[in-house]
């Protein structure tokens, strides 16, 4: 037995969860789902008061352990003393790993023995798993700890695999209300190697309750951590410890810039008074420039305010104001004071319909991923007009045997002959609304899907419901969080991209019966979440 822990030696997740008992069970499914075993699960409850136990003892073989609320530093200290693996990786409940995580660290520091750390790539994902933009560093090669006082290169603690013998030394520091990775980062760096790589291995979901989205209180204790590192500099060191008080410095303070310039437009309220003072203080000219903003923006919706309806109804007609609302009894419904639409053919009779031009928008926008191997389903019009030279092989799958062009003939939901990794790219527009188990129409996509490989999705929001052939096939209508919680379910780990399309108006005229091109293309390119009427899905699969 001890030969073979030597060749595979054991690796513990410890997975601290406070209050987050809603996103544990996809990080535990993460950790059980790696190719690398034996991997030891220690879920630390740092007081939760929801139902953290109950999912956390649902799972078989995972060590639940209790403290009282103490603070995620204290909560890792705990986990790190309950682990009996050779190596540690430390997983926030609301985050998870890459089925290969664990394997490429664990390859990484067997490569290089000497590190007794090792840090990976990461993908920022919302609260519902789409991709966020990518803010990483780019791959660090040498110089750790000079790289790690200019910023912290490594983001996201989930890709970290420490060697267990650090923590007989080291202990996170439970005097901070933030940073403590970072911190523990610069300690370990500065006096042992550690070595990193740029594979992703994890997903880090941003939310509204992140730590990280309160930029002055995290810009306070980053400086903290980092100035702790003072006493310790050679004269070579101080440079670099400079840089970094200013990058961090201009990092938060964009952050919080940006936050509140976008609020302008949205929110008449001001900023609390200690974003204002954070603002002043570390960037007095931005600080200016938003005021100055602020009070402009202020000032004209109070003129306007006072002004009367009729002439803000001009204003509106001229697009100087988009904000009139007219009062009471004074809408003027014209023709659309009907009980029936214009169009019972979701206006095609009318110059095509609305929805298919956020769907072709969608496709076009794609197009260099319709290559290769690709599946349609029900014809191949779009993978012929988009898709052009770049595709090598068109296949048709279609529910109807009587179909002469389809390739594949079956129901999606189960097509055991169609061969797993089989296409490059599948596009499914404006079907899975007809098919009652949709999930496993998306799994099978999945299993189909080539590594690397697409998939296109579009599906109807607010919409008629088809009066002919499909009338009792028309099951569902979705929203982008549906699609967002579907799409995180079946295609786990992937890259997924999620959007709605659609406003009040386009959705009013898609109902109506209106045509394409009696909808301006201004109208149509103005997107109002509220009001969906087609959602599109990329998703790139893991």
């Amino acid at each position: 037995m001890g030969a073979v822990e030597n060749i595979m030696p054991k690796v513990t997740v410890v997975v601290v969860c406070y209050n987050q008992g809603r996103f544990l069970s996809q990080a535990i499914e993460s950790v059980k789902r790696q190719t690398y075993q034996p991997v030891e699960i220690v879920v630390v409850d740092d007081g939760s008061t929801d139902n953290t136990r109950q999912v956390a003892e649902s799972f078989d073989g995972v060590q639940y352990v209790y403290q009282k609320n103490a603070g995620l530093s204290a909560a890792r200290n705990t986990g790190a003393g309950h682990a009996k693996g050779k190596y540690i990786v430390f997983l926030d409940a609301d985050d998870w790993l890459y089925e290969e995580a664990i394997a490429i660290n664990l390859g990484h520091l067997k490569r290089n023995k000497h590190c007794v750390f090792v840090s990976g790539g990461h993908d920022k994902v919302d609260k519902w798993g789409d991709l966020l933009p990518d803010e990483s560093c780019g791959l660090i090669t040498k110089n750790h700890y000079i790289e790690l006082l200019q910023a912290n290169y490594i983001g996201m603690h989930a890709t970290v695999m420490y060697q267990a013998s650090l923590f007989s030394e080291f202990q996170f520091d439970t005097s901070l209300g933030a940073c403590e990775d970072y911190d523990l980062y610069l300690r370990i760096a500065r006096k042992y190697p550690v070595c990193a790589h740029d594979e992703k291995i994890a997903a880090y979901r941003i939310h509204d309750s992140n730590m990280s989205r309160d930029y002055a209180k995290m810009l306070d204790h980053v400086l903290k951590v980092l100035n702790r590192q003072k006493p310790h500099l050679a004269r070579h060191e101080e440079v670099h410890f400079r840089k970094g008080l200013k990058n961090w410095k201009d990092y938060y303070t964009s952050k919080l810039y940006a936050s509140m310039w976008h609020q302008i437009d949205v929110d008449s309220t001001w900023p609390n008074l200690r974003s204002l003072k954070f603002l002043f203080r570390h960037k007095p000219k931005k600080f200016l420039t938003y005021v100055v903003k602020k009070v402009g923006t202020d000032a004209r919706n109070g003129v306007k305010a006072g002004l009367p309806d009729s002439m803000l109804k001009v204003l509106h007609e001229a697009g100087v104001y988009r904000n009139y609302i007219p009062p009471v009894g004074k809408i003027n419904t014209g023709d659309l004071e009907r009980l029936t639409p214009f169009s019972t053919d979701f206006g095609f009779d009318r110059g095509g319909a609305i929805d298919r031009y956020y769907i072709e928008q969608f496709i076009s926008s794609n197009s260099d991923l319709i290559r290769g191997s690709v599946l349609e389903i029900g014809d191949n019009e779009y993978t012929m007009r988009f898709g052009k030279s770049l595709v090598s092989k068109s296949d048709i799958l279609h529910v109807d045997e009587s179909n002469t062009k389809a390739t594949y003939v079956g129901d999606i939901t189960n097509v055991p002959q169609i061969p797993s990794g089989q296409f490059d790219c599948i596009i499914f527009t404006q079907t899975l609304h007809l098919i009652y188990d949709f999930k496993s129409a998306l799994r099978t996509c999945y299993r189909i899907l080539k590594p690397g490989g697409c998939l296109l999705l579009t599906v109807p929001g607010i919409s008629q419901v088809d009066k002919g052939l499909w009338k009792e096939y028309w099951l569902w209508s979705f929203t982008d969080a549906a699609i967002r919680r579907v799409m995180a379910e079946t295609f786990n780990g992937s890259q997924v991209e999620v959007a709605s399309h659609g406003n009040v108006h386009v959705a009013s005229a898609f109902l109506y019966g209106m045509g394409l091109p009696e909808v301006s293309t201004r109208s149509l390119d103005f997107n109002d979440p509220a009001y969906q009427v087609i959602i599109t899905a990329k998703a790139i699969k893991h």
